[in-house]
């Protein structure tokens, strides 16, 4: 089982959903990086539960930086993250175990561990893991900020309701920051809160769009052919549960241009080479231009949710309809947005020192 991600800066996530804890650990980051807990705070609050749009399971989400850490800064050991789970009902899944989900990875879980996975919650699958996440890449993100680098991300679609693009990288960014639930356009958050209350209302579920933007990350970082930046990028992105798609500038829409509208033209204005659009995303042979790095992340409606759907019996090998209890979100795409966050982060910085050396990050 794979649970380690990154080259020189590396994140390895433990602990299932409804285990004691869950937990990460973050290796590689360089001594003297300052840890800014309003910070990790604020990161951990945008991915937090809230009213009717999410899931009633409600956990503090109390961490510990057991190791790592001295006196308020990174001393360049191994940082492990601990955060105990206390809002728990293990009761809730227990039919889980032999008449799985349709979508989710119980199925899947059950044929790889042969049983012996802790299928409570979704265990080592489950979303709650990715507090962990979240926290290693706070601790990340708040030290590329520091080296002028800056990550955002809004939910640019979901399903049918569009939020307004990027317009203004930098104060766009800003705004995100200070959001529980991540748009820009006005009003069009209430829409979407709307829509998803509707849709929890009938017991079903509902998916949509990331957009994220990535400011700051100079030219020439990434590896060609098997670690480019957008194949790094993609990976860790599609490690997120609930993830189904990832592209880069204008994707696959791309493919509606003739070269000479999709190429990216190039000027000088004085010393400084400019781009007149950025159609490539700010990423060409795998390796930043120093332009924003901008992708879309597809997040499929959640599995779990309350209408009657068809299943199988893994014991009995009949068919089955299963009909789910517990508390489960009817959409996550507002939750996931600080998760895409964190892992571009932990792979940007991953990118910055294997290029300039473990210690770029220190301020």
């Amino acid at each position: 089982m794979k649970n380690t991600f990154g080259n020189n800066l590396s994140v390895t996530l433990f602990g299932e959903s409804h285990g004691e804890v869950i937990g990460a650990v973050l290796d590689g980051i360089a001594p003297g990086i300052r840890i800014d807990y309003e910070y990790i705070d604020n990161m951990l609050s945008q991915r937090r539960p809230y009213g009717k749009i999410s899931t009633g399971r409600c956990e503090k989400d109390e961490y510990k930086l057991a190791s790592g850490v001295f006196n308020g800064y990174t001393t360049g050991t191994p940082i492990s993250i601990l955060v105990p789970n206390t809002d728990v009902k293990s009761g809730d899944y227990s039919g889980l175990k032999t008449v799985p989900r349709p979508s989710h990875a119980d199925l899947v879980a059950n044929e790889k561990y042969h049983g012996f996975q802790d299928y409570r919650g979704g265990g080592h699958f489950s979303g709650r893991v990715t507090v962990a996440l979240v926290i290693a890449g706070a601790i990340v993100k708040s030290a590329l900020e520091e080296k002028g680098i800056k990550i955002g991300t809004h939910i640019a679609k979901l399903k049918h309701l569009c939020d307004r693009g990027f317009e203004n990288y930098q104060s766009d960014i800003d705004v995100l920051s200070k959001k529980q639930f991540a748009t820009l356009g006005d009003g069009v958050d209430k829409e979407m809160c709307a829509l998803i209350e509707d849709t929890a209302s009938v017991g079903d579920s509902v998916g949509g769009v990331l957009e994220t933007a990535i400011v700051g990350v100079p030219m020439g970082v990434g590896e060609p052919w098997f670690d480019t930046l957008e194949g790094m990028l993609s990976h860790a992105i599609f490690s997120i549960p609930a993830v189904k798609g990832v592209e880069f500038g204008r994707g696959f829409g791309i493919t509606d241009l003739f070269g000479s509208e999709a190429n990216d033209g190039m000027r000088y204005d004085g010393d400084t080479l400019t781009f007149k659009t950025n159609n490539s995303g700010g990423i060409i042979g795998g390796i930043s231009t120093g332009e924003p790095i901008i992708l879309r992340s597809a997040i499929k409606p959640t599995p779990s949710i309350f209408k009657e759907q068809e299943s199988v019996n893994l014991v009995t090998k009949e068919n089955a309809t299963l009909t789910i209890n517990g508390r489960h979100d009817p959409a996550i795409i507002h939750r996931a947005r600080v998760v895409v966050d964190s892992v571009c982060a932990l792979v940007i910085a991953d990118m910055l020192v294997t290029k300039f050396g473990t210690d770029y990050l220190k301020a």
